[in-house]
């Protein structure tokens, strides 16, 4: 870590973010095998929240690793370190109002450093990783909490026998004969969540049933508003 620096305190709190904004900062955590429906569920709550009002924005696990990640391989250990980065940094656009940041590269070097200056923030962040090491998804967990920010898991619970029918990408096919080291539920484990907030099986309900299956639980537990889905 660098010396001689001096953390300097922002005057707006957390408080008035969330009541100017009318709305509180949580990180929604979704995680499961590739070709689970991550992505796609996570792309869907974030259209949901977005119209009617929550500002929030979705981290994808491959488009991260176009960018900030782009030096990590799928061994155990870059994979804790992938997780590590982005339980650091899924709040950036809190601060800076940049997406596209992520997406590139001119932010790297300073991500890390930048969790602290944006634990006051009230932004949604909403992430779709495998996040295959039930370690490494608790150490996010400790990261949020420690801090008082919410973390919601929502574990894309859908048997192996199923990503490997979609398999959208080819990716098991190539898994499975040898083309790919390292794959998560072929060559590399993935370890279930024990207590996810929400589970989802997208194999029995639709992505619109599953995201109200999200938007539910943010409701009951008064992360969100429930006036601002009343039709």
């Amino acid at each position: 870590m660098s010396t001689n620096i001096t953390w300097h305190e922002g005057s707006v709190t957390r408080e008035e973010r969330e009541t100017l904004l009318r709305q509180k900062g949580l990180t929604i955590w979704f995680t499961g095998l590739s070709a689970s429906g991550k992505s796609t569920l996570a792309s869907a709550l974030e259209q949901a929240l977005l119209h009617v009002g929550v500002a929030s924005y979705r981290l994808d696990g491959d488009n991260i690793r176009f960018g900030l990640n782009k030096n990590l391989g799928f061994g155990p250990e870059d994979r804790t370190e992938n997780i590590r980065r982005i339980a650091e940094v899924g709040w950036v656009d809190w601060a800076f109002g940049s997406p596209s940041a992520l997406a590139g590269n001119c932010l790297v070097m300073i991500f890390p450093s930048l969790f602290t200056s944006t634990l006051h923030s009230t932004l949604v962040a909403i992430t779709a990783f495998i996040s295959p090491y039930r370690e490494d998804r608790d150490s996010a967990r400790k990261l949020h909490e420690d801090n008082g920010i919410p973390f919601v898991e929502v574990y894309v619970d859908v048997p192996l026998s199923v990503v490997e029918a979609r398999d959208p990408k080819g990716l098991y096919k190539k898994a499975k004969a040898g083309e790919i080291k390292e794959f998560t539920g072929i060559s590399a484990p993935y370890e279930e969540p024990l207590k996810p907030e929400v589970r989802v099986r997208t194999d029995e309900v639709s992505v619109e049933q599953g995201v109200k299956m999200v938007i539910d639980y943010l409701v009951e537990k008064g992360y969100v508003a429930a006036s601002r889905f009343a039709k």
